[in-house]
């Protein structure tokens, strides 16, 4: 069975982002023959020039970080932002959408693994900053992202996505499940795990990619 085959299998109802930075335009456009539609990277100009050259249906994610000058840059290409963590990012993307007349549907990034390497948010942070990003118009909290810790002790990943995923089902019951409906955790070595915990959507890459 091929990964990607393993992986269809093993999801369930969560939705695969094919993570495809530094991949080629034929790369990604295999993935779409495939019937994947929902793509994403991290570097600002490498999803604009993709987003040109392949099909306009595609749905981009951002899922690094994004830089507030970049903003206006990637806006009109993107579907979902998964990396948002500082309210004045927050309000640079409101500003921008506005100009555009959309609504951008944004995930909170948080680092509940704790490590100074990853951005994001403490979980303590979590209903005071949603509260605040409904002040602003045109953008759209839709759910939370994270990202496991870098160690192979299963036992420390699944503390982290079982935070994760209570940080989720908290921001449900307060803001409602209708607002609150997307847990995005989970890649190449862990989407497991993660879908064990509550995932929702999983973002790979490398497996899926190095066997092509």
């Amino acid at each position: 069975m091929s990964n990607y085959s393993k992986i269809k299998h093993d999801l369930f109802n969560q939705k695969l982002i094919v993570v495809s930075k530094k991949r080629s335009i034929e790369q990604i456009q295999s993935y779409y023959d495939l019937g994947e539609r929902s793509f994403g990277e991290n570097r600002y100009d490498e999803l604009i020039d993709k987003a040109k050259a392949l099909p306009k249906d595609i749905d981009w994610h951002f899922i690094g970080h994004l830089q507030r000058n970049k903003v206006k840059y990637v806006l009109p290409y993107v579907s979902l932002i998964q990396s948002v963590e500082s309210m004045e990012l927050v309000q640079i993307i409101d500003k921008e959408a506005k100009k555009l007349n959309r609504i951008i549907p944004i995930l909170i990034q948080f680092n509940f693994a704790k490590e100074d390497t990853k951005s994001g948010l403490p979980h303590n942070e979590a209903i005071p900053f949603i509260t605040e990003c409904l002040n602003y118009s045109h953008v759209q909290v839709k759910g939370i992202m994270c990202m496991g810790p870098h160690t192979e002790d299963i036992s420390a990943i699944e503390h982290v996505f079982e935070e994760a995923h209570q940080c989720f089902l908290e921001l449900q019951n307060h803001f409602g499940r209708d607002i609150i409906t997307e847990c995005s955790m989970g890649m190449s070595d862990d989407y497991n795990l993660a879908i064990q915990h509550g995932s929702i959507m999983v973002r790979i890459g490398s497996i899926l990619f190095n066997e092509k």
